[in-house]
């Protein structure tokens, strides 16, 4: 495998782990205001930016590499406005389909299609998470703020 794609693999699955602590951060932060839609939403969030962090580790082990895990840095924790927190959410999931994108051009000029390959339904689902975040980030705007209105987000969240 491309030393160059081995390491953006590497830096991806730090990535996605990041992602996850950050998701189970914010899902905490709901929680703590009786926000239980939106908790549980990231909580879900969290979960699956881990199963993606595991997955790219799998793939690199099927690819006969050995996975060291880097040190996870603290997530923030404290947020002014659920705009402010959903904010941040959006733009890491674009932070994300970045990597992904830029993962799968390298994995292009290394003519790897094993990883190409692999990464096809990766970026499909990022699109779709991505999409996802900026439509709660746009109904949250619209929100303004506003308790009730963010209370029916929320109950929205928590049927879904």
């Amino acid at each position: 495998m491309d030393v160059d794609l081995l390491d953006a693999l590497y830096q991806h699955t730090s990535l996605e782990r990041v992602s996850s602590a950050q998701y189970l951060a914010m899902s905490l932060w709901f929680l703590e205001r009786e926000l239980r839609g939106f908790s549980s939403f990231f909580m879900k969030e969290s979960l699956s930016e881990q199963e993606h962090g595991f997955n790219f580790a799998k793939y690199m082990i099927a690819r006969g590499q050995t996975v060291e895990l880097e040190e996870v840095t603290k997530p923030i924790q404290e947020w002014k406005t659920v705009q402010e927190l959903v904010t941040l959410s959006f733009q890491m999931e674009a932070d994300v389909t970045t990597s992904v994108q830029q993962l799968y051009s390298l994995a292009e000029r290394s003519n790897d299609t094993r990883t190409t390959v692999f990464l096809d339904p990766v970026i499909d689902e990022q699109i779709k998470s991505e999409d996802e975040m900026a439509y709660l980030l746009g109904k949250v705007k619209f929100a303004n703020n506003d308790p009730s209105a963010l209370f029916i987000i929320d109950n929205e969240l928590n049927i879904n």
